[in-house]
C-alpha cells in the first residue's frame, strides 16, 4: 500500500492561511512545527500537518548535520539554512514538496 502525495485534482482546498503557517514551519523550524503539532486545529489539517512533521524532521538532521560541519567548515555550512528559504517558498505556493529521504521515511511512519 503506497500513499501517494495528492494531485492538484484530489487536493483539499488550502486556504492562505495554511500556506502561511506551512512556510513558517521551514522558517522557523523547529519551534513552530511542534506549536503546530501541539493545536488540535492546525494539526487536523492534512496540508499544515505534512508540511509541519516534514519540516521537524529536516529541520532536526539538519542541526545535525551543522553541527558536525561548523569546525572543518568554519561556520560556512551555516549557509546552507538558506534552502529552508526554498521550501518555505514551494510551501506557500500551495505544493506538497517531496524531499526524496525524508518524505519516504515520514509516509512509511505513517506521520503524514
Amino acid at each position: 500500500m503506497s500513499e501517494e502525495t495528492p494531485t492538484p485534482e484530489v487536493m483539499p482546498e488550502v486556504s492562505s492561511d495554511d500556506r502561511l503557517w506551512a512556510a513558517l514551519s521551514y522558517i522557523f523550524t523547529p519551534i513552530i512545527p511542534i506549536i503546530l503539532l501541539l493545536l488540535e486545529d492546525k494539526k487536523n489539517k492534512p496540508f499544515i500537518k505534512y508540511h509541519a512533521v516534514q519540516s521537524l524532521i529536516v529541520g532536526i538532521v539538519f542541526w545535525i548535520i551543522i553541527g558536525i560541519l561548523a569546525v572543518p567548515t568554519f561556520g560556512c555550512a551555516g549557509l546552507l539554512w538558506l534552502v529552508f528559504f526554498y521550501f518555505a517558498y514551494k510551501a506557500y505556493q500551495g505544493e506538497y514538496l517531496e524531499i526524496p529521504v525524508i518524505t519516504n521515511f515520514m509516509k512509511g511512519q505513517g506521520w503524514a
